[in-house]
Formats: C-alpha cells, sequence, structure tokens
C-alpha cells in the first residue's frame, strides 16, 4: 500500500516496458540539435548568397584554364599550385572545370556541401568534447558566423583548400578525443587517416598533428607542464610515432617537388609587423566579430582593414573575457593556452614561407591564412566557458568571485550578462562584416569582362580571327603571364575566340572585352632608302632593316606592311627568332609573332623573280584600335 502523500504514476507510463522507454528517449526531440541544424542552414544559406554575387578571381581563371588543358596525370595532380601541393584540389578541379566552365552555380554549390559538412563536424566534435547543453551553440555560431572564413567559402579554390583541410583538422581532433578516452587502434587509425585526407588538399594540414599533441597535453592531462609533457608521450607514444612517420614522409616528398624559393625575412621589424598584422588586426578582431571593415583588393577577395578604435575594443573583450573564465574555470587557462599556441604554429609557418616576398607586407591581412584557427578558436573557447565533457572539473575545483562585484549581484549573473553582451556585440560585428565583405566581393571585373566578350563573340562574323594578347591586369594581373593571355582565358568559356599566328586582318579584345581592330605598339624600322619604296627586298637575297632602336627578348609580334609584285614565300628574322611567311602580290600587310631581339629585321625572299618593298615594320605588342 503506498504511503500517505505519494502519487501514484499513470498506469500507461507506469506500465511501459523499459525497451520503449529507451526507443522514445533516443527519438525524443534534440532542442540544441535542432537549433544547431538551423544555424549551420542558414550560415551555408548566407554564405551561398554572397558566394553567387561574386564570380572567379585572378588564379581562379588560371587554374581553370590549365586544368581544362592538362591530362589527368601524375605530373597535373602532383604540381604545387602557390607552392601547395594539392592533388585532392587539382582532381576536383579538373572536373569542375569539365562539367562546370565558367558557370557559377556549380561552384557555389560545391563550396556549399563542404561548409555544411565541416559544420556538421564541429558540431559533433563540441558535443563529444564539451558539457552538454544550450552552450554548446556559442562555439558552433563562433565558427559558422566569422568573418575570418569568409575568403573560404567565397573563392572555390581556397575552398578547395581549407574546406577539406578544416574536415580533416575536426574530423582528427574527434577522433584524437576518442583515443585518448578508450585507447582503442581504431580511433588512431581514423586520426592517421584524415591526417592524409588533409595532406591531399593542403600542406598546411602539417599542422593538424602538432595540434593533436598540444590538445591533448592541455587538455587531457593533469599537473605540471613538464609533468603533462611526459605523461601525454609514454601513454600515447603510438600515435605520436605514426603521425610523425606520416607527416615525416609528406613532408620529405614535398620537398622533392618543384617550387620557388622561400621569402625569406629581411629585418626583425618586418616580422613584428606580420604578427601585429595577423594577431592584433586579423584574428582577435575577426574571433569577435570584425574587422567591421575591408580594403578593396580588385576583383580578389578583400583584406582585413578594423577601425583602429574597434580593434583595441576587441582586444579588452578578449582579455575580459580570458579573465573571467580563467577565474571560473581551471581548464580555460589551459585552453587558452592551446589557442595561443596554435596561432603561433601559424604564424611561425607563414613567417618563414610567405612574409619576405613582395607580398609579404599584405599576408597577415589575408584572412584565409587564418581561416583553420576558427575551428581551433570554437573548440578553446567552448572548452574555456563551458568546460569538458567529462573532467568532473565542478566537483573539484570551486569558482572564486569576480573582484569588485558586489556578492548581492553573484558572479553568475554577472557572468551571463557579460556572456549575452559579448554574443550580441559579436554577432553584430559579424553580420557587419559580412555585409560589407559581400558589397566587395560583388564586384567582379572579369565577369564584365568576360561577359561583354560573349556578347561580341556572338555577333561576330564566322571567320573573325584574333591575334593572341593578355587580358586587363584588373581581370588576371600580369605576374600571371603566360596564364593571363587571352587564348587561356577564355578555354573555358562557352564562345571561344579563333586564334591564329599569322592574319592580314586580325582582332583583339579591348579592356572592356569589346572586338577592336589589332594595332602593334612598339618599335618600328627606320626610313629606306629607296624613293618611293622604303626598303627593297629581291628574291635570292637577305635584306636588314633597321630598327629604331634596339628590342630585347620578348615574345614579340610584328606587323609587317608590304607592296609585293607577286605571291611569294618570306623569311623574317629578329635575333635567333625566326619566321616563314606567305607573301601575296599587291598591297597588304601581316601579322605574326616574332620572339626574338635585336637591332635590325632581316628579311629574306626564296621565291625567284619577286621582289617587295616595305616602309612599315613594327615590332612590339598587340593593342587594340582605337
Amino acid at each position: 500500500m503506498p504511503e500517505a502523500g505519494a502519487v501514484a504514476p499513470p498506469e500507461s507510463v507506469a506500465s511501459m516496458p523499459a525497451e520503449p522507454k529507451a526507443f522514445a528517449r533516443r527519438f525524443r526531440l534534440d532542442r540544441v540539435g535542432a537549433v544547431a541544424v538551423a544555424l549551420i542552414v542558414v550560415s551555408v544559406a548566407w554564405r551561398a548568397g554572397l558566394a553567387a554575387r561574386g564570380w572567379f578571381s585572378q588564379d581562379e581563371f588560371v587554374l581553370a584554364a590549365q586544368a581544362l588543358d592538362a591530362r589527368l596525370d601524375a605530373d597535373f595532380l602532383l604540381q604545387t599550385v602557390n607552392d601547395s601541393l594539392m592533388p585532392g584540389g587539382l582532381l576536383t578541379a579538373w572536373l569542375m572545370v569539365r562539367l562546370a566552365g565558367f558557370a557559377s552555380w556549380p561552384w557555389v554549390l560545391m563550396l556549399a556541401v563542404g561548409q555544411a559538412a565541416v559544420g556538421v563536424a564541429v558540431y559533433r566534435l563540441l558535443r563529444d568534447l564539451l558539457r552538454p547543453g544550450w552552450g554548446l551553440l556559442v562555439p558552433l555560431a563562433l565558427f559558422l558566423f566569422s568573418p575570418l572564413t569568409l575568403e573560404v567559402s567565397s573563392l572555390w579554390l581556397v575552398g578547395l583548400l581549407v574546406l577539406p583541410m578544416q574536415l580533416a583538422l575536426v574530423l582528427a581532433v574527434r577522433a584524437q578525443v576518442r583515443y585518448v578516452r578508450t585507447g582503442r587502434l581504431g580511433h588512431l587509425a581514423t586520426v592517421a587517416l584524415w591526417l592524409l585526407f588533409g595532406l591531399l588538399f593542403d600542406p598546411k594540414a602539417l599542422l593538424i598533428a602538432p595540434l593533436l599533441f598540444l590538445l591533448t597535453v592541455f587538455l587531457f592531462s593533469d599537473g605540471s607542464p613538464w609533468r603533462s609533457l611526459v605523461t601525454v608521450v609514454r601513454r600515447h607514444w603510438r600515435g605520436w610515432l605514426l603521425l610523425t612517420l606520416l607527416s615525416g614522409a609528406y613532408l620529405a616528398f614535398y620537398l622533392t617537388r618543384p617550387a620557388r624559393a622561400l621569402d625569406q625575412l629581411t629585418s626583425p621589424g618586418q616580422a613584428f609587423t606580420f604578427l601585429g598584422d595577423l594577431v592584433g588586426a586579423t584574428v582577435v578582431p575577426g574571433l569577435l566579430g570584425g574587422p567591421w571593415r575591408w580594403t578593396y583588393a580588385g576583383d580578389g577577395p578583400p583584406l582585413v582593414d578594423p577601425y583602429p578604435v574597434a580593434m583595441w575594443l576587441s582586444w579588452l573583450v578578449l582579455a575580459t573575457l580570458v579573465v573571467v573564465t580563467v577565474r571560473r574555470r581551471r581548464s580555460a587557462v589551459r585552453a587558452w593556452l592551446l589557442l595561443a599556441c596554435y596561432v603561433g604554429l601559424v604564424a611561425a609557418l607563414f613567417a618563414v614561407t610567405h612574409v619576405g616576398g613582395v607580398l609579404g607586407p599584405m599576408v597577415g591581412t589575408v584572412p584565409r591564412f587564418v581561416a583553420d584557427v576558427v575551428p581551433v578558436a570554437a573548440i578553446c573557447v567552448g572548452v574555456a566557458l563551458f568546460g569538458l565533457r567529462d573532467d568532473g572539473e565542478r566537483a573539484r575545483y570551486a569558482a572564486r568571485p569576480l573582484p569588485g562585484v558586489p556578492r548581492a549581484l553573484g558572479s553568475i549573473t554577472v557572468g551571463r550578462v557579460v556572456t549575452i553582451a559579448v554574443l550580441v556585440a559579436v554577432g553584430t560585428g559579424a553580420v557587419w562584416s559580412t555585409v560589407r565583405f559581400g558589397e566587395n566581393w560583388s564586384t567582379k571585373h572579369g565577369r564584365e569582362y568576360l561577359t561583354t566578350a560573349q556578347a561580341e563573340l556572338a555577333a561576330a562574323p564566322a571567320d573573325t580571327v584574333f591575334l593572341d594578347a593578355v587580358v586587363p591586369d584588373r581581370v588576371v594581373a600580369g605576374y600571371f603571364w603566360p596564364d593571363n593571355r587571352q587564348s587561356h582565358f577564355f578555354r573555358p568559356a562557352e564562345r571561344r575566340p579563333e586564334f591564329v599566328e599569322v592574319a592580314e586582318l586580325p582582332v583583339t579584345f579591348d579592356e572592356e572585352g569589346r572586338i577592336r581592330p589589332v594595332r602593334i605598339e612598339g618599335v618600328t624600322v627606320l626610313p629606306g632608302p629607296v624613293p618611293d619604296c622604303g626598303h627593297r627586298v629581291e628574291s635570292g637575297q637577305t635584306t636588314q632593316i633597321p630598327l629604331e632602336t634596339r628590342v630585347e627578348q620578348w615574345p614579340h609580334v610584328v606587323e609587317f606592311g608590304y607592296l609585293s609584285s607577286g605571291d611569294a614565300t618570306a623569311t623574317m628574322r629578329l635575333g635567333e627568332a625566326t619566321r616563314e611567311i606567305t607573301v601575296r602580290r599587291g598591297l597588304n600587310q601581316l601579322y605574326f609573332p616574332l620572339p626574338g631581339a635585336g637591332e635590325t629585321i632581316e628579311v629574306t625572299l626564296s621565291t625567284p623573280d619577286v621582289a617587295l618593298c616595305t616602309k612599315l615594320i613594327t615590332v612590339g605588342r598587340v593593342v587594340p584600335a582605337s
């Protein structure tokens, strides 16, 4: 008989067997998970819209043309692109260029799928790593909406590098957490597989191995630093040996690949400037919703340019967050140290490889270089704010009251108020930064140039022929030569110009993409000695025609105007370069490439009983006639 005052459970619930109860709990709505999915969907959709507003950018044109020309072999897949060994990215680009060409939506879809995969992986990692609850959404939102990853979700070439590396980093950390907790070698094998996956797309995935070591030392060991280090090495030596062997083998192979020389630092001041830009202007403001202002960089992604006041406020907010979390939770100290160490690894990598070059002063303001810091920051912020899932810290460590806070308020209340204020400020800043990024990214000279050129080609006569020339620098910069030539640029296009070596009436594209007659801008020949003829060339003889000034070695184009007594074969020579051309009877002109150097043009007629006169020979570059 039940005791007085006891409330008997309803018959339906009391009589429910244990197995149906477990089944019901399993399929009960996970409200935190539902909100997490909603955040991922909103982030992916928003960023897909931003990506669609932009288009191809600079070296993406270059790689698209190269992929379209290349055979799918080891030489193509194992080449270095901007010093990056990325066979997985090149394979994807090779397939996508053939399937999509310059159509933007397949590339946007590819980036969206990658973002969704990484977002889901980050949430699953946070759920495994941190204490359950609504707090999981804070580090997840930090990752999903960080302006530091806008470039990754907008440029397909950057996305091909960074999204797989982010995915590999997150899933390798998740497998490492499970390996540390269980000791099962299957999880260690998963760690190795994800490391290899990341290395297929970006050499920067080499940083995954030291990250896993640091994460294990800081978050999964106790005691003094030396004791933690020794314990982690001894307990998990198999993992460190495996990761060292894989990383060493990859690095040895990478160093055998052709690549440009490393950009060496030239002064300590250069290093301090780089660190100030990378950490002070990029990482810290970026993790707190910045940079709020961007520097326009043409068709390329904008560079960070935070307002000075906002930058210093972001540092103040970070310092406050560190102090509050450290006083509230012992694991926060190790979490912040982990983040600082990983940022240090990234800074050291780029200081050694990129800072000393021509573009070195801008390296610290390029957000994609620290895009992999964002998932690490999400992990560290989550641990600092909410603690590890299984560390039992609440039972061992009592939070200390914040200095200067009245007891009536309570440190918990103050903590909640501060947290809400920080979240609102960071969220507002992230929205503002994202909107401003989209305004910069939507300006695409390459898209306008190609659209005009495609319309012009559609209206041009079928026999229109083009001489090759370079596209405007704002479309593809000159330092990409020869991949900035029109013959390279238009390879993936729906309508492609017909480029020829020799032509009488060729055309070219002007700065806006309109078709214009060709004019050669360069050095002309001196007036000839023969009245009403200029320079006379007889059959079987070589006539040397002096130029106004010497021309240096370059892929020159020659404009050759002549009057011939008959059809004949002529040989033109400039230094070591020669070209055989066909001349026709009468007054005509020809345009052809002659990549040589010298002070004279030599003309030889090999057809008997033919002579020609010429007053017009110009050696230079193709430009559109006005």
